[in-house]
C-alpha cells in the first residue's frame, strides 16, 4: 500500500486540512476544470447528475454507467492536477465486486476521492421526492467493499447518506457513524434542511463533513462562514457553473434563431483570445512552429 505525498488522494486530504471549509466546485468537463483552477479552487468535483444531463442528456436516475463517468474523469485528470472528487452513485452495480471495480477504476483514472451513497440501485437526485434507501447493513457492505478495494491508502472514500429525507435525522446519524466504523474517511449527509444538523454529524462521527450547497434544492444556500461555524469541512457547489452555462447557451441559441445574427449576444461570450489563454493555446502553437522550423 502506497501513501505517497503526491497522490491525488493525499492532495485532496491536504486541501481539506488547509482550507476551512474547503470549497469544492463542480467542473462539467476538462475546460471547466481549468477555469476552476484559474479561479483559485483547491479541489474540483464531477457530479453524477452532471454526467447524466451534460454528457448523455438523460435524467439522474441511475441510467449512467461506470464507463460514462470514467470517460469524463480521464478527460479532466489528463489536463488538470487539482484533486477530483467523483460521484459514483451507488457504486455502479449490485455487488461488492462492482463497488471494488468502481474504486479501482476511479483511482486508476486519476480521481482523488469518491462518494458512494445508500440509495437503492434505481436511484434519484438527492433533492427529489420518493427516494428509497438500502438497509444500513447493505450500505456498510458497500463501504467495506470500497475500502478493501483501495490500492492506495490516501484515496478518499466518502459515504453519502440520503436517510434524512427517508427515515429522519437519527437514522442518518446512525448510518454516518456506521460508515465511519466501516472505514469511510468522510461523510456527506445529503439534502440537509437546517444548519445545526451539520454540527450534529460532525460531533457524532469526528470526521470531515461535506455540505452540498446545490441550487434550487432542499438545502439553503449557506455561506462558507455559516458552514464553518457548523463544523463543516467541505462545501460542494456541484452544478453552479453548469447551470449558468446551460442558461447562457439557451439564450444564445434563442437570439441567433430570432434575430438572424449573433450580434446581440456577443457580449455574453468568452472571446477567442480568452479561450486560447485559458487552454494555453499559444504554448502548443509555438511547439508546432518550432517543429516545422526544425524540419526546414
Amino acid at each position: 500500500m502506497s501513501s505517497n505525498k503526491s497522490t491525488p488522494g493525499q492532495r485532496f486530504r491536504d486541501a481539506v486540512a488547509s482550507e476551512h471549509p474547503l470549497q469544492v466546485v463542480g467542473a462539467i468537463n476538462a475546460n471547466h476544470a481549468l477555469l476552476a483552477k484559474r479561479a483559485g479552487f483547491k479541489a474540483i468535483y464531477l457530479s453524477g447528475g452532471g454526467v447524466a444531463a451534460g454528457s448523455l442528456g438523460v435524467p439522474d436516475l441511475g441510467i449512467t454507467g461506470l464507463d460514462d463517468v470514467l470517460t469524463d474523469v480521464r478527460r479532466i485528470t489528463d489536463v488538470c492536477d487539482l484533486p477530483l472528487l467523483v460521484d459514483v452513485d451507488t457504486g455502479f452495480g449490485s455487488s461488492a465486486f462492482n463497488v471494488a471495480r468502481t474504486v479501482k477504476s476511479m483511482s486508476k483514472f486519476g480521481a482523488a476521492a469518491i462518494h458512494i451513497e445508500d440509495q437503492v440501485g434505481a436511484k434519484r437526485c438527492g433533492h427529489r421526492p420518493n427516494k428509497e434507501i438500502v438497509s444500513l447493513q447493505e450500505m456498510v457492505d458497500r463501504i467495506k467493499a470500497a475500502v478493501d478495494a483501495r490500492t492506495d491508502d490516501s484515496f478518499v472514500i466518502m459515504a453519502r447518506t440520503d436517510a434524512l429525507a427517508v427515515e429522519g435525522l437519527e437514522s442518518a446519524l446512525d448510518r454516518a457513524a456506521a460508515c465511519i466504523e466501516a472505514g469511510a474517511d468522510m461523510i456527506f449527509p445529503e439534502a440537509i434542511t437546517e444548519l445545526d444538523m451539520y454540527k450534529l454529524f460532525a460531533n457524532r462521527v469526528k470526521a470531515p463533513i461535506l455540505a452540498n450547497i446545490t441550487e434550487f434544492g432542499a438545502t439553503p444556500l449557506y455561506t462558507t462562514e455559516q458552514l464553518a461555524a457548523a463544523d463543516v469541512s467541505l462545501v460542494l457547489y456541484p452544478l453552479s457553473a453548469f447551470r449558468a452555462m446551460n442558461k447562457a447557451a439557451e439564450n444564445v441559441y434563442t437570439a441567433i434563431r430570432r434575430d438572424g445574427t449573433q450580434q446581440n449576444v456577443i457580449d455574453t461570450m468568452q472571446t477567442r483570445m480568452e479561450l486560447y489563454d485559458r487552454i494555453d493555446y499559444h504554448t502548443f502553437e509555438q511547439k508546432l512552429d518550432a517543429l516545422f522550423a526544425a524540419k526546414k
